[in-house]
């Protein structure tokens, strides 16, 4: 059993990392039940509190032992603080379980539903922990789940740490977890998917290692980020309020409330955040909570390949074994040494058997001078190895711009207007004018 614990490497003394664990939960189970027990008895206040109630959910049975999970995630609530290697760890944890705690509340208290099934009488463990239950958790307190969040962010936070039978043991309890919300009555439908979305969000808010996307962040100067920024931010407001008038008519239209958070982060890099907003690592892979929160804005992404380079090659060759493109398949990239990646919002096809070097770039938007050089320096490098591809979403710009540098500091052109040139009589679109401009500067 011990085997299947992943190792931990200790970057400071342990007694540190308890001590910082206990502050943090010292604070945050007060916390806990006083901000959720005020948005309960303001709920309970009110004349009439709506409930979002799908008719198929009639149709799910209570099983009184899943109060069991349910109650089990409390445990692990207390413990995932401990399981740490150093006290930024904790205070990451931390601050996930607090921007779930207080968005959630602030959602009962602004919205709030509640659950409409009546309990059978229950006995023996699980009637005791139904008793002990309803002692503080009034049947208000809904969409989101805030159950769903923090078993989200807890899930994720020992699947990292538990390897071999713990696993799959650890997903499949998980999975009870999530499941009884339902089973007990506890919850409607759509407060898992809204309780999802929270979980994921705080993830994202707080990711396990790098820098945190609101780290450093400093209002774009740049007018063209700032047209970008209010275009996503317009999107996403409009994408709620979809959501929000849509769900008198239909709780589906909650659904829109995914897209909308899309928009909006994507807006936050355009504002001045950059690309560290979209989570990308060096061999180009993404976070989870990047993965699933962006997903909406990848398809628009991946649809807007599509769109543009449908009737294009997907590359094209440049010299010496240098090719320039589109974001490829999984298929296409393995028919290469070497990919370099210059797409901060597109993730690396799972199944590309080749090396793979990532230089994230927003889109649109022309890489800082330093960032551009690093990346036809491993350009160049590579080269030596093998074939390379150089790509972002299209092939147009940030490759581009990457393919021109390196064109120029090989002495293969002589300046980067001769470079565009080179690269225009290929027969694909080049947007290179910002970037000329501000080497000739």
């Amino acid at each position: 059993m011990a085997s299947s614990l992943a190792p931990i490497a200790r970057t400071e003394p342990y007694g540190r990392v308890v001590v910082r664990a206990a502050l943090w939960l010292a604070f945050l189970a007060p916390f806990f039940y006083l901000s959720y027990g005020f948005a309960n008895w303001l709920a309970s206040r009110r004349d009439e509190v709506g409930s979002i109630v799908f008719s198929w959910e009639h149709g799910i049975p209570f099983v009184a032992w899943t109060i069991v999970p349910y109650w089990s995630i409390n445990l692990f609530y207390g413990l995932s603080p401990l399981l740490n290697n150093d006290r930024q760890g904790v205070d990451r944890l931390a601050g996930r379980y607090l921007t779930a705690q207080v968005v959630a509340v602030i959602c009962f208290i602004l919205f709030p539903l509640t659950a409409t099934f009546v309990r059978p009488a229950t006995t023996g463990l699980p009637g005791f922990l139904f008793a002990v239950l309803g002692g503080f958790d009034k049947p208000f307190n809904q969409a989101p789940s805030l159950h769903i969040a923090l078993l989200v962010i807890i899930w994720d936070h020992w699947r990292h740490r538990l390897g071999g039978l713990l696993l799959p043991l650890w997903h499949g309890w998980g999975f009870l977890i999530g499941a009884s919300v339902l089973t007990t009555w506890q919850h409607h439908f759509i407060d898992m998917p809204t309780g999802a979305l929270l979980g994921f969000f705080a993830l994202w808010l707080f990711p396990r290692s790098g820098d945190l996307p609101f780290s450093g962040f400093r209002l774009t100067s740049d007018a063209k980020a700032r047209r970008l920024a209010r275009f996503y931010a317009l999107g996403a407001v409009l994408a709620l309020a979809g959501a929000a008038l849509g769900a008198l008519f239909c709780a589906v239209a909650l659904f829109l409330l995914w897209p909308a958070l899309a928009l909006a982060i994507v807006a936050f890099a355009y504002a001045g955040a950059g690309e560290k907003v979209f989570q990308k690592s060096a061999d180009g892979s993404i976070t989870l909570a990047s993965h699933v929160l962006l997903l909406p804005y990848r398809l628009g992404a991946r649809a807007n390949i599509w769109a543009w380079t449908r009737s294009l090659t997907p590359k094209v060759a440049i010299a010496d074994g240098v090719f320039l493109g589109r974001f490829p398949t999984a298929r296409e990239a393995s028919s290469f040494g070497t990919v370099i990646d210059l797409a901060a919002e597109l993730k690396r096809p799972a199944a590309a058997d080749c090396r793979w070097i990532s230089f994230p770039m927003v889109d649109l938007l022309p890489p800082p001078v330093a960032i551009r050089q690093q990346a036809a320096g491993a350009l160049e490098s590579a080269r030596r190895d093998g074939t390379v591809l150089v790509c972002c979403a299209l092939g147009f710009q940030r490759s581009a711009g990457v393919v021109a540098e390196w064109l120029v500091a090989t002495g293969r052109a002589k300046t980067p207007a001769l470079a565009r040139e080179m690269l225009a009589a290929l027969g694909r679109p080049v947007h290179l004018a910002e970037a000329i401009e501000r080497a000739a500067s």
